[in-house]
């Protein structure tokens, strides 16, 4: 057999196809697509109805004891003074606020882990949440001011807190999400020290006012705070769910991304301060709430088995775990109620360090 001479044309490169994991529904002649994922969508499905037994469970049970026909009957305006006070004026509004911040959490920690590349760039870890929190204690200490004022302070302090982390550890190249967690963690301390001296200046009552909020509590939730959360995720929810979309090229890379037409800086900048926003939200409804933005997003991952940011999964996760959480600090004592912040900060503590003991084991890390 002759070998092939330089002159020879040679056959172009076929490239290979990219496969996309998943389904596509087509409806109208192809006009419309939709790709979806049957395991993603059968995780999110348990995780709701999850959501949905432990709510019934919450409007039940408790001090006073309710049948499941009873609370369904007063939800639908049937039942008595009493107990339409206990579902509609007590449970209610707290179990609505559990699920709404804890889908804002979770949605915010996906979108933050999925742009830092670092399984720690979560709000509660790179200070987002502290800054949330001194803007807070700043208006209860300094400006006096109402529940609505403390909550504008508390999304106008994330905020401010997003825009000095960004912009110190601003950059490119592969260190960026190592960057965004030890400037976080920086600024988060500063924050934490400055919110102490505060408090030390602040009077009795104003002290207990701000160390109650800053645990993170949903013990006197009304619906003057479940209605701004719900009209915030009614908003930012499409955006960042939309937006999100491009997380997975953003995770090949920055070049990679522009070669796909990916507008990488608007992207990333829409994404950011709309997860900001979700966990100011949720941080000025309920305060600082740990443990939730940084597990949803990894425990979601392992259910899912799927690459990608999973933003819509981590909500319902972390729908999850902030009303499991509730209802659980609201049972483990019988003589009173536990924040939740307390509940949910010691079970971040250990599973913060079975993922740093996992990482430790791993090799290459």
């Amino acid at each position: 057999m002759n070998a092939p001479t330089a002159d020879a044309p040679t056959a172009p490169a076929v490239p290979h196809p990219v496969t996309v994991p998943g389904r596509v529904l087509r409806l109208r002649g192809e006009r419309l697509s939709l790709r979806w994922r049957p395991r993603t969508l059968t995780v999110c499905l348990l995780l709701a109805v999850c959501c949905l037994a432990l709510g019934a469970l919450s409007l039940t049970t408790g001090a006073f004891r309710l049948p499941l026909p009873r609370v369904l009957a007063t939800l639908l305006g049937q039942g008595s003074g009493a107990e339409e006070f206990i579902v509609l004026d007590l449970r209610l509004p707290r179990l609505l606020c559990a699920v709404l911040a804890g889908g804002a959490l979770g949605m915010s920690g996906a979108v933050f882990q999925s742009l830092s590349r670092n399984p720690l760039g979560s709000p509660d870890v790179i200070g987002f949440t502290s800054g949330a929190a001194t803007g807070a204690v700043v208006q209860i200490v300094v400006l006096h001011g109402g529940a609505y004022a403390t909550a504008v302070a508390a999304v106008a302090g994330g905020l401010l807190t997003a825009l000095v982390v960004g912009t110190v550890a601003a950059g490119r190249g592969p260190s960026l999400g190592y960057r965004v967690v030890l400037v976080g963690i920086g600024v988060s301390a500063m924050l934490t020290s400055l919110t102490a001296y505060l408090l030390t200046r602040a009077s009795l009552y104003e002290a207990q006012d701000a160390q109650l909020w800053l645990i993170g509590s949903l013990n006197s939730t009304t619906w003057s705070l479940v209605t701004p959360l719900a009209l915030a995720l009614a908003v930012l929810t499409p955006v960042t769910v939309g937006a999100a979309r491009t997380l997975g090229w953003l995770e090949l890379g920055e070049d990679t991304a522009r070669g796909l037409g990916v507008p990488v800086g608007g992207t990333r900048l829409l994404l950011a301060l709309a997860a900001t926003a979700l966990a100011a939200a949720a941080t000025a409804a309920v305060g600082p709430i740990t443990f939730v933005a940084l597990a949803a997003p990894q425990l979601c991952r392992r259910l899912v088995r799927s690459p990608g940011a999973l933003v819509v999964p981590a909500a319902f996760m972390g729908a999850l775990l902030l009303s499991a959480s509730d209802f659980a600090a609201q049972r483990v004592l019988p003589s009173t109620e536990l924040p939740v912040g307390a509940m949910t900060g010691v079970l971040g503590g250990l599973y913060l360090c079975r993922l740093l003991v996992t990482r430790r084991r791993t090799p290459g890390t």
